[in-house]
């Protein structure tokens, strides 16, 4: 026996000699059954410390100087590209008129042939007029001063230089009679080939993340003073039988990048109510009809700016920290962060010519006359934002702790089982002994 130490009296686990100890079968199975459901608890286990949750906070939005990506998909099927002009302006006094960078034109075949594409390229009715011209040519711009645009400074040798000289003056064009260059491309000819199309918008455009309204409107649009006009003669004087409206489907409208549907599950599965991408962005899939001409529809969007965090992001950051996004890709960071927005919105509808809701069972409710026909979409920036930020679902030392309270609980459990087991079947043996 080794001698003994100053610690043999603070022993907790007493231990008893070998010949003191009975081995029983049914102590071997509550043994195995007992590593069975270990392993089995510590896998779970295991299986809880490699899962990550992501976790939601609401915060006030500091971000300031900030731009915002708009990402649209629309389809106007009695509206010809070349009349549709694409306009934002926001509170803080900027202005993008005939928005073209980013933004793609689709000319639609007339619904009666199918509403198939007919060119994706550039729609100008004057691409490539001035190129037999001679060196020397300057074409006068009529009255107007010459745009700042102007291939040829000082002149306008094309047809849409005639028209953006006329927009910068703030002066309504028509259909280019007795003007040389529109003759000489054929505008007039060519816009009436176009009156029975449809177009289709789509693409992206930056705008500063401040309260504004992009809209797409007819004509070529310009400002006057401090109101925006559109030159709506082309769109107005259509020939009888090729009548023009806005009537239009959103096929997708969203404020920043999508959210990855491997992301979305992630956060459905955080959450009691069923979470889908319409959720994000709840104009998807809209259509809106109508056979009047001067006729506006209005969106009212409220946006939430939200952000999406994966784990370790920080490191990534950090290391990519002057990385510059291009268009198209605003919002979506290198080390797999996206900031993106969420929106609500409240529609509403009306004839420029003014009138009630009777039709609709409101004749209480009166509509303004006046106003430019198309569809405008109005948003405003809350000052709130969401994070939802990926966390592991438990630390290491956490697994460590589930680890040994699975051992020491189960093996607790098998002893006080197993010890059962050996006293009822001792004093079973013991009542046969007696009886016999």
């Amino acid at each position: 026996m080794p001698p003994k130490s100053r610690f043999t009296r603070l022993d907790a686990f007493t231990k008893t000699v070998d010949e003191a100890r009975i081995r029983t079968t049914s102590g071997g199975i509550v043994t195995i059954v007992s590593l069975v459901i270990v392993l089995f608890l510590v896998w779970g286990e295991w299986t809880e410390y490699q899962k990550t949750v992501i976790n939601p906070e609401l915060v006030v939005d500091k971000g300031r100087g900030e731009r915002m990506e708009i990402h649209l998909n629309m389809t106007f099927p009695r509206m010809p590209c070349e009349l549709l002009t694409l306009d934002v302006m926001d509170v803080s006094g900027e202005q993008q008129h005939g928005v073209k960078h980013g933004i793609n034109k689709v000319r639609l075949q007339p619904l009666s042939k199918g509403g198939g594409v007919i060119d994706v390229n550039s729609l100008a009715l004057h691409d490539g007029a001035a190129t037999h011209l001679e060196p020397n040519y300057c074409g006068d711009c009529y009255g107007a001063p010459p745009p700042s645009n102007a291939e040829k400074p000082g002149c306008c040798n094309t047809c849409d230089e005639v028209r953006e000289a006329y927009a910068q003056a703030s002066w309504a064009f028509g259909r280019g009679e007795n003007v040389e260059q529109c003759e000489r491309e054929h505008y007039s000819e060519k816009l009436d080939e176009q009156r029975k199309e449809g177009c289709r918008i789509e693409g992206s455009l930056q705008v500063n993340k401040v309260v504004g309204n992009f809209h797409l409107a007819p004509g070529r649009s310009f400002s006057n003073g401090n109101m925006h006009v559109h030159d709506l003669k082309n769109y107005l004087d259509a020939p009888e039988g090729h009548k023009h409206d806005f009537t239009h489907v959103i096929h997708h409208l969203r404020f920043g990048p999508q959210l990855p549907e491997s992301i979305a599950e992630k956060i459905r599965s955080n959450v009691d109510v069923p979470f889908t991408n319409h959720h994000l962005n709840p104009l998807d899939g809209t259509r809106q009809d109508t056979r009047d001409p001067n006729f506006n529809f209005m969106y009212f969007v409220k946006i939430v700016p939200t952000s999406y965090l994966p784990l370790g992001w920080e490191r990534k950051a950090r290391r990519l920290a002057n990385y510059n996004a291009a268009l198209g890709t605003l919002g979506q960071g290198p080390d797999g962060s996206l900031e993106t927005h969420q929106y609500s919105v409240t529609s509403h509808k009306r004839s420029l010519a003014g009138g009630d809701d009777a039709a609709e069972g409101h004749a209480e409710r009166l509509h303004s006359r006046g106003g430019i026909p198309g569809v405008f979409f109005s948003y405003d920036i809350s000052p709130m934002k969401v994070i939802n930020r990926e966390e592991q679902n438990k630390t290491f030392l956490g697994f460590l702790a589930g680890v040994c309270a699975i051992v020491g609980g189960t093996l607790t459990v098998a002893a006080a089982v197993d010890r059962g087991l050996f006293e009822g079947t001792t004093r079973l043996k013991k009542l046969r002994s007696k009886e016999l």
